[in-house]
């Protein structure tokens, strides 16, 4: 499978993206999908992420719950990355991973394949 982000940009504080991580190759059904976001300063970092079989979702990072929700769309082989009132904190390259494993191992970075990132910068 090879996974491509989309949907970064720039936005203001308070305002909203939604990111998608879309497959190819392969179904998106047969893995769990993380998304993380990386930084010079803190590196590469998970933040959510949802399973494969019933769709839960683990949260890795607690300042973006209640902000950012992770979703799939199976049909469309693609996992979405809701995000609202974003936070100057949250500029970081967002990328999205998959694998085999449990979500929980996802967001532990055990995964099998990576994904290109897509560029979130929030500034007034």
């Amino acid at each position: 499978v090879q996974l491509q982000a989309s949907g970064g940009g720039e936005v203001r504080p308070g305002g909203s993206l939604r990111l998608s991580c879309t497959a190819s190759g392969s179904t998106l059904d047969e893995y769990s999908v993380g998304w993380f976001r990386q930084t010079p300063k803190k590196g590469r970092g998970a933040v959510l992420c949802i399973g494969k079989n019933d769709g839960s979702t683990y949260y890795q990072t607690d300042s973006v719950k209640g902000r950012f929700t992770i979703s799939r769309d199976n049909a469309k082989n693609t996992v979405y990355l809701e995000m609202n009132d974003l936070k100057p904190e949250d500029t970081a390259l967002y990328i999205c991973g998959a694998g085999h494993q449990s979500k929980r191992d996802i967001c532990q970075g055990y995964l099998d394949v990576w994904g290109r990132g897509t560029l979130v910068t929030v500034s007034s």
